[in-house]
């Protein structure tokens, strides 16, 4: 429960009073000299610039209190700061302040308290090639993707075998937003914007998904959080096929300052991430904690030591030599470089062994559990299981190419003279593995070439939605769609209507009638009750004798006629997914397309040879949008929905 605030506005009016005071005498003291008196409305002036100086002082100190982890003082400071300002952009500043210090109260009730295995600070220019992730899989910025570096975000993550790729990058009005794209044929999709509940005013960044695809974790400073950015988690819904209102991860991974990148190794150890907490502005540290599963929440008390030793997150082991000692991973002067990268080839090829041994208990487990699950539990069991078989195929084929690569390098060493150093090798390898008993081991990575990446530029569509908009907008298409439709016809006129005429709507339809006058209709219905509902916004737009007007296959019908007809149609949706006249889905492209969407499969092919496959039937447009979004998240890129009336 919150206490009572105390009235902290009291001492900082009367500290700012003193500061006003000192001008004032000053002022008398000139005046007594013979300087020009001040106005006699110079006290009406005095008090409101009091009460903001006040204001941004109490504004200062509720930061300051919110970064040092007492939410409940600084709630206090925030709110008599926005009591004692009269501006209102002021004023909503301080409001906000109050929502985050209110946020940081409330998560101090679902804390977790990891394994600390290590911390090591890096600079702001490279922290991320330290990660546990495969090489050359960072790319500077600018890119085709990112046009626009920040001292945060330096980099892309684009790895040079995945096909679907998710990442940041900034809009027309520099906010960073999370975007995907995917591999089909030759060329990349055109960049899709996520989904509403992960996107805000503020800016998303660092994308990261698990490597079962369930989990997608990011960083944003315009969610529900407590100051700068905070750490989100994301889990993929298959039933709805989107990825479900993202969750703050809290405390210790979230904090009053920037927390980002956050992974899960992918040898399932680890958790790690970054943070500029306890740093310097051109530095963050990089945290690495036991995986941990099932996470256990406790609460913690507000302005106490153990919240600040919890964010703290100092390995027990080596809490001394913290800010002192070297990257472990450096290898010595005297070690060459062929030495250093057999080292990190040696690591990354134990790391995918490992990998591949995890995923594989996963799956049997998954298996047995198939095995004894309720019917409606074994589609969900299934995706899984198939999600989970195509990662270890992806992480088999990795461990080829880096077994490759480590030989190559063997046999380079070899050929130059030198002796591996099999001591040195012994001695990463085991500290990779201990954790927190012998520390942990940051490899650094390399930096990746800028991607050669030949991307879909995303062709805006004319949107046919009925608006009414600051300016009104003729249809591109004056055609009408099969089918039944409704319309709203506006008026007829010997002369051509121009975009000032149409108050506003869009879209306007444009049609020449029997007697030569032109016609002008507004919008596209597929239902009486939808056109009814928009009758009134025209007619208070200003066309007071608007009339619904209704077309079947593009004649003109009654609208009784068309009510009726109405009530007989059924409509469902389908998807269409075009492979094109050189090309078609393998046996596994099929089954993959099968299980993710558990939908009827048919293959049409045309006379030029034009292959397409369509999936359907679904029962309304939200159920298709969704499978459609899923498929291009996996690949099927080049797909369309398609309304199907009986």
């Amino acid at each position: 429960m919150k206490k009572k605030p105390a009235n902290i506005l009291v001492p900082v009016l009367f500290g700012a009073l003193l500061c006003v005071g000192n001008i004032i005498s000053a002022g008398a003291r000139s005046h007594s000299s013979g300087f020009a008196a001040a106005p006699a409305d110079t006290l009406d002036t005095i008090v409101p610039a009091v009460k903001e100086l006040a204001a941004s002082q109490l504004f200062a100190k509720g930061d300051s209190l919110r970064r040092a982890y007492s939410f409940e003082d600084a709630l206090d400071a925030y709110e008599a700061a926005a009591k004692a300002a009269s501006d209102s952009t002021e004023r909503a500043k301080y409001e906000e302040g109050a929502m985050l210090a209110q946020n940081g109260l409330s998560m101090l009730g679902f804390c977790n308290k990891p394994v600390v295995v290590a911390r090591e600070k890096f600079s702001l220019e490279d922290f991320f090639l330290y990660y546990p992730l495969p090489d050359r899989g960072w790319r500077p910025i600018p890119n085709v993707l990112d046009s626009v570096s920040t001292p945060l975000v330096r980099a892309t993550w684009i790895p040079e075998s995945e096909t679907s790729v998710f990442y940041s990058a900034a809009d027309a009005d520099g906010i960073r937003n999370l975007y995907r794209t995917s591999f089909a044929d030759s060329l990349w999709t055109a960049p899709e914007l996520f989904g509403e509940q992960l996107t805000s005013s503020g800016n998303e960044i660092f994308p990261m998904v698990s490597p079962d695809g369930r989990n997608l974790y990011f960083a944003s400073d315009g969610l529900y959080g407590m100051g700068g950015y905070d750490l989100y988690v994301s889990h993929w819904n298959p039933e709805t096929r989107d990825w479900d209102t993202p969750m703050n991860m809290g405390f210790p991974y979230s904090s009053p300052y920037d927390d980002f990148l956050f992974i899960n190794s992918p040898d399932g150890k680890y958790s790690i991430f970054a943070s500029n907490r306890e740093c310097g502005a051109d530095s963050v540290y990089v945290y690495v904690l036991e995986y941990d599963s099932m996470p256990i929440r406790y609460s913690v008390d507000d302005d106490s030591d153990e919240i600040r030793s919890l964010v703290s997150l100092t390995p027990p082991a080596d809490a001394s030599k913290l800010d002192n000692r070297e990257v472990v991973s450096k290898a010595d002067d005297a070690e060459s470089e062929q030495h250093r990268k057999y080292i990190a080839r040696a690591l990354d090829v134990r790391r995918l062994r490992d990998s591949i041994y995890v995923r594989g208990k996963l799956i049997d487990e998954a298996r047995e559990k198939f095995a004894s699950a309720a019917e409606e539990e074994r589609k969900l069991l299934a995706d899984n299981i198939l999600a989970m078989e195509q990662s270890l195929i992806s992480l088999e084929d990795s461990l080829s190419v880096a077994v490759k690569m480590l030989g190559k390098l063997e046999m380079d060493i070899i050929m130059s003279g030198q002796v591996i150093n099999q001591d040195r090798l012994q001695e990463m390898a085991d500290s990779d593995v201990k954790g927190a008993d012998n520390g942990y081991a940051f490899t650094a990575r390399r930096m990746g070439a800028l991607p050669q990446m030949i991307v879909q530029q995303p062709v805006p569509e004319f949107d046919y939605s009925f608006m009414i908009l600051p300016e009104g907008r003729f249809a591109e298409d004056n055609a009408l769609p099969s089918g039944l439709v409704y319309q709203i016809q506006l008026f007829s006129s010997s002369r051509k209507a121009t975009v000032a005429d149409l108050k506003g709507l869009s879209p306007v339809f444009w049609r020449r009638s029997a007697t030569l006058k032109n016609t002008y209709y507004a919008g596209l219905f597929r239902s009486y009750k939808d056109v009814l509902s928009n009758l009134n916004k025209v007619k208070k737009a200003g066309f007071k004798r608007a009339f619904i007007v209704a077309f079947n296959d593009g004649k003109l019908i009654s609208v009784q006629e068309a009510r009726k007809m109405e009530k007989t149609i059924v409509s469902t949706y389908r998807i269409r997914i075009n492979v094109g006249p050189d090309g078609d889905l393998s046996d596994s492209a099929r089954t993959v397309l099968l299980s993710i969407i558990g939908k009827d499969l048919a293959r049409n092919e045309d006379a030029d040879g034009v292959v397409t496959y369509v999936l359907g039937p679904f029962r309304d447009r939200a159920e298709a949008q969704s499978a459609a979004t899923v498929l291009k998240v996996n690949g099927f890129a080049d797909c369309n929905i398609e309304e199907v009336r009986k």
